[in-house]
This record gives C-alpha cells, structure tokens and sequence, in this order.
C-alpha cells in the first residue's frame, strides 16, 4: 500500500431481525465484537421504556395513556457489545428490564405508535452516528428503522428449539409454556399495525434449529465480511 497505510476496513451496517429465541442477542454481540462494530440491542430499549412505565405507574391497558407519556424517560444505551448497558434517567435498569413482569409487558408498550416513533429515532440516531459501523438487533431493523442497511438477515428457528433456548437462559422453565409464551409474542409482535415482526424483502434467512450457536455466528460473520469486500 502507498507509504505504508492501513487499508481502511468500510463501514458496515448490519440488521439482525427475528423472533424471541432464534439467537439473535448472543449472535449480534459476538459478530460486532469479532469484527469491531458497535452493538445495538433494540429490545432493550422498548423494555426500558415499559420498566419506566411500569415503575410510575402508568396504564398500559390504556394506550392513550402510553402515547402521552412516550418521550418522558431518558435512555440511553451502550454499544459497546462486551457490556451492553443501558440507563433510564441516569438509572441502570440492565437487570430490571428482564424480570418477567417487564417481558408480559412490552407487547402491549412497543405496540403503541407514539412509542415506536420514539424509539425509532433514537435508534437511527446511534446507528448514525457509528463511525466503523453497527449490528442493530430487533424485530422490526430491517423493515423499518434501517430499511437501507447494508447487510439484513433474518434468524429463524422451530418454535421447540427457540422454546428449549429461551427457557435454559430462564434456568429451567417449563418449556412448553415457554413455547406457548413464544407463539403469544410472536402473534403480538407480527399483527401489531405499526412496524410488525416481519423480514424485509432483501434478506438474508438464516435458520438456526439445528445450527449451534458458534455456527449461526460463523455464517453472519461471513456475511458480514463478504458485503464489506465489495464496498
């Protein structure tokens, strides 16, 4: 190379989208970390959005309600993916945000439009502003917030092998009503009117049932690293 420079790796932004237990947190932080990008876990942030509502009191069997009070709390999230945290008013909610009052709730919350606008923007604004690039985890990257991003896949997976996953990570929980608790928030998530569960036209599938989760990241990665070679 001319004086000896560095070659200049590009940017690259990256939509990890699918259901609750394909592997999509564990394979997004491990891509960005193998190959130096920012993280960005969307899930979280309509999770600390329903902690805040939930710890002042707020009615979420009453959207109106939800809507009014959509930009109140301050997050702000990490994206370093070694230690992705996240604050609400200055407050770490890493941990509160996964109880499971929080996850019977967030449907309802990330369903209302005032919400989502919200949130939207917020993640628009970290993912531009990520100077060597960005894998964004959700449900809805692909399609809606990032709908030019350079690389989009969607993660699938049988509802049983995403059940066994998801209740393991609960340390045991029955899993056949961590399935049917799957299916609910799938249908949730997928007929909801604004930014439905949903994979985007130009993506890449990838499905996970019989893929250990070293594989899943092995085949993103190559992904990843193909798109940034032809930039």
């Amino acid at each position: 190379m001319e004086n000896g420079a560095a070659r200049t790796v590009p940017s690259v932004i990256v939509a990890i989208d699918g259901p609750s237990g394909t592997g999509k947190s564990s394979t997004s932080k491990a891509v960005a970390a193998q190959l130096g990008l920012s993280y960005l876990d969307t899930g979280a942030q309509y999770r600390a959005i329903t902690w805040w509502m939930v710890t002042n009191g707020i009615d979420l069997d009453d959207p109106t309600a939800i809507a009014a009070v959509a930009g109140k709390p301050e997050i702000v999230s990490g994206t370093d993916p070694a230690a992705p945290a996240i604050t609400v008013d200055g407050v770490d909610v890493s941990g509160p945000i996964r109880t499971q009052e929080v996850t019977s709730k967030v449907s309802a919350v990330s369903a209302v439009p005032e919400v989502r606008s919200r949130i939207t923007e917020l993640q628009r604004s970290i993912a531009a502003s990520a100077e060597n690039g960005i894998v964004v985890e959700g449900r809805d990257i692909g399609t809606t917030v990032l709908p030019d991003a350079d690389l989009k896949i969607f993660l699938t997976a049988s509802p049983e092998a995403r059940a066994a996953r998801r209740s393991g990570e609960l340390n045991g929980a029955d899993v056949n009503a961590t399935r049917e608790a799957l299916l609910k928030r799938d249908a949730a998530d997928s007929s909801r009117k604004t930014s439905p569960l949903a994979k985007a036209d130009d993506a890449v599938e990838v499905d996970t049932t019989d893929l250990t989760l070293a594989q899943v990241i092995e085949c993103v990665v190559t992904l990843v690293e193909e798109k940034r070679a032809a930039k």
